[in-house]
């Protein structure tokens, strides 16, 4: 059969797409969705000879009865079960070790995952340097903000009216 890394990394790959999408999985059983997931992002499926339906029956013909799930060993059989459907032209041996290097050291694709983009409008609103009032105030030259200084109006409690040229000195003046 296969080699003793393949198979290390065929059970690698078995964990990997048993734990996608469940945060409370183990990676010791794989469901339905996952072992059709594998079976796609790895190309055993290839819409000829092995179908999405044909992936379903195998999964329902080796899982238990009553199970939901397959552990590793059931996977393996369930491998076995397509090789020879997915490699005509091989023999059952050879076939299942194609198949094992389809599977071996992949994990699940993220396809459709949405990556954010500073573009357009969004750059112009988020660039300090452009804005003017009140609100350039809230940044240092750097266009770091300035925490809460930036934000509120600081009042004065000297007892002083703003921007009086002898404040702190009428304590000196009545002293004398």
């Amino acid at each position: 059969m296969a080699g003793n890394t393949e198979m290390a990394s065929l059970e690698e790959s078995f964990r990997k797409f048993a734990i996608y999408g469940d945060t409370k999985a183990t990676g010791q059983d794989m469901n339905g969705k996952n072992w059709a997931k594998l079976c796609k992002d790895c190309k055993v499926t290839d819409g000829k000879s092995v179908t999405s339906t044909d992936v379903d029956i195998v999964f329902s013909k080796v899982k238990g009865k009553t199970a939901r799930v397959i552990n590793y060993e059931e996977f393996k059989k369930a491998l076995e079960e397509l090789a020879p459907k997915r490699f005509k032209d091989k023999s059952k041996e050879e076939a299942y070790e194609a198949i094992c290097q389809l599977v071996a050291g992949k994990e699940p694709i993220n396809v459709g995952v949405t990556k954010a983009k500073t573009v357009g409008a969004v750059e112009r609103l988020t660039d300090t340097s452009k804005y003017t009032g009140s609100h350039k105030e809230r940044f240092d030259e750097t266009g770091k903000g300035k925490g809460k200084s930036g934000r509120e109006n600081i009042v004065d409690t000297s007892g002083y009216v703003s921007a009086y040229k002898n404040a702190g000195t009428y304590d000196a003046k009545v002293k004398k």
